[in-house]
């Protein structure tokens, strides 16, 4: 990215501004960055726990696979789930805070009697299956969230910042070169009236 500047005295305040205010912000920057990079990898740990969770609660049950056949599949429906929203390190983070489940009827006498106890364990894996999604959607926020903040650090540490000081350089070494020919100038001018009056 090529930075545009003229060769002057506002140019050159402009430039210092810019760079001093992309300077400040780069340890901010860098501190969001390695705090999302740890929220992601707790995002993740904590989908991987839940997706063994379910895997180990899926095998426990199999054993009792013929007597799922019996179970009447619309007894237990999601009805709603409540959520909140949480900010991590800038970025909002929808947070479960509830799962509300709704139970058909059945009757006690004539379904089987482990119906409760099916109906306890339907909501409970329904449950950590919509916690794991949750945190497989936070940890793909928080993701988004650091690869943005992570090209961020690096426009600011590999191109503007080297390139507002090299605009600034470049400012300086102009000035300079104008005020020693303008001495220089000077001098000549001085040595030709001195030159002019002795003769």
């Amino acid at each position: 990215m090529a930075i545009k500047f003229q060769y002057n005295k506002t140019s050159l305040q402009e430039l210092n501004k810019q760079l001093r205010v992309r300077v400040r912000a780069l340890p901010t920057i860098k501190n969001k960055e390695s705090a999302l990079r740890m929220e992601v990898k707790k995002a993740k740990d904590a989908a991987m726990a839940l997706e063994q969770k379910i895997e180990q609660s899926v095998s426990a049950y199999a054993s009792m696979s013929a007597l799922w056949n019996e179970f009447n599949r619309s007894l237990v429906t999601v009805e709603d789930v409540d959520l909140s929203i949480k900010k991590i390190a800038g970025v909002r983070i929808p947070i479960l805070n509830e799962v509300k489940f709704r139970i058909g009827e059945y009757s006690l006498f004539n379904s089987p009697a482990w119906y409760p106890e099916g109906i306890e364990i339907i909501k409970g894996l329904a449950k950590t299956g919509i916690e794991r999604e949750f945190h497989h959607r936070t940890m793909q926020l928080l993701d988004h969230a650091r690869r943005k903040t992570t090209q961020k650090v690096n426009l600011y540490e590999k191109v503007q910042i080297p390139g507002y000081e090299e605009a600034i350089r470049k400012i300086k070494r102009f000035m300079e070169d104008e005020e020693n020919l303008s001495k220089s100038a000077q001098k000549i001018v001085k040595t030709r009236q001195m030159s002019e009056v002795s003769a």
